[in-house]
């Protein structure tokens, strides 16, 4: 796509705009509306620390942590300030050409643009399966969602394996895996030194206050990625919360929580397909997308009536009549069904 034909403001836009306070949220992807009670206690008990630095050996703690949770090396393991940073880092890898996959989240490509790498943009048509055939064979940097984001589509990891290349680096962009029970298809215990996956903390813990995140990969990677970085890049509550969910005990919470919306997602499916509203599945992230006539009309018809849904015409290769939901429980599906049923959407 030619440079002076990209909606940037597009590229920038994000579901946290949607949403007006009161609004019942379906547009935002973040699990509740706070961290958990055990995780607040465990950041307000770091408070009285703030008067001092971050330390490095609470982040040497936070890589540990990360590195059992994945069964990686604490080298292989780059904590980020939120999963955009690590978006924001990807031009010091200094590509020659970049290729991103589309449908998908928007902030890589926005930061590499931004940094003038050269991007092509590889649109998957429905059902938006990976196809490693369609991206360049030049491209010596790929970019990809898994689960995808707005799609809900979750690739096989033998899929992305398949894609690597000799000079090539592959960027998997896992902010949603822990909300896929079992993690099926997850490459973050994968060492292959072409293979950097992106992990956010944001969603599940709704921490997106805070910003947190990691890189995994092969140590000289991360040292290119990271490098001009700033002293103290993340902050004391940052580094504590990175520790706190990667423990055991709250990487098995996670997967309850995975359980849980895969039960709600499920029962999302059925109820909007019985309304008429075309439901991309196989669905496996926390969100689904959606296909309505007149889907602009419809996002606003319902922000009238104080429900707060995701416009998906920003992501490439998507249309106004694009829309994506969040998995919610079943009292805030009800007033979700309720609204589309009065606008008389088909």
């Amino acid at each position: 796509m030619a440079e002076d034909t990209v909606d940037r403001a597009k590229l920038r836009h994000h579901g946290d705009v949607d949403v007006r306070p009161g609004m019942l949220d379906f547009a935002v992807n973040v699990q509740g509306a706070a961290p958990p009670e055990w995780l607040r206690r465990r950041l307000a008990a770091r408070l009285s620390d703030l008067g001092r630095y971050p330390s490095a050996e609470d982040a040497e703690a936070a890589r540990r942590a990360i590195g059992a949770r994945h069964g990686r090396d604490p080298g292989e393991v780059l904590l980020l300030a939120g999963a955009a940073e690590g978006f924001a880092m990807l031009p010091r890898l200094a590509p020659r050409s970049a290729a991103v996959l589309h449908p998908s989240f928007t902030e890589p490509e926005l930061a590499l643009r931004e940094a003038g790498v050269p991007v092509t943009r590889v649109v998957l048509e429905p059902p938006y399966r990976l196809d490693s055939a369609a991206v360049p064979a030049g491209a010596d940097l790929v970019v990809l969602g898994n689960p995808t984001n707005p799609t809900s589509v979750l690739h096989p990891a033998a899929a992305i394996r398949a894609l690597r290349r000799p000079g090539r680096v592959i960027v998997v962009d896992e902010a949603f895996a822990d909300a896929v029970a079992g993690e099926p298809e997850s490459l973050a215990a994968d060492p292959a030194p072409d293979l950097l996956v992106l992990r956010s903390l944001t969603k599940t813990w709704a921490l997106a206050g805070l910003r947190c995140g990691y890189f995994l990969g092969a140590p000289e990677v991360l040292a290119r990625l990271g490098h001009g970085r700033p002293h103290w890049p993340l902050g004391t509550l940052q580094l504590e919360a990175i520790t706190a969910t990667a423990s055991p005990a709250a990487v098995a919470e996670s997967q309850r929580r995975a359980e849980t919306l895969a039960v709600h997602r499920a029962a999302m499916i059925e109820r909007l397909s019985g309304l008429g509203v075309a439901v991309h599945t196989p669905a496996e992230g926390p969100f689904l997308l959606l296909r309505v006539a007149d889907g602009e009309l419809l996002r606003k018809y319902l922000a009238a009536e104080g429900i707060a849904i995701r416009r998906a015409d920003t992501f490439p290769g998507l249309g106004p009549d694009h829309l994506r939901v969040a998995v919610r429980g079943p009292a805030e599906v009800d007033r979700l069904v309720a609204a589309i049923r009065s606008a008389d959407v088909r």
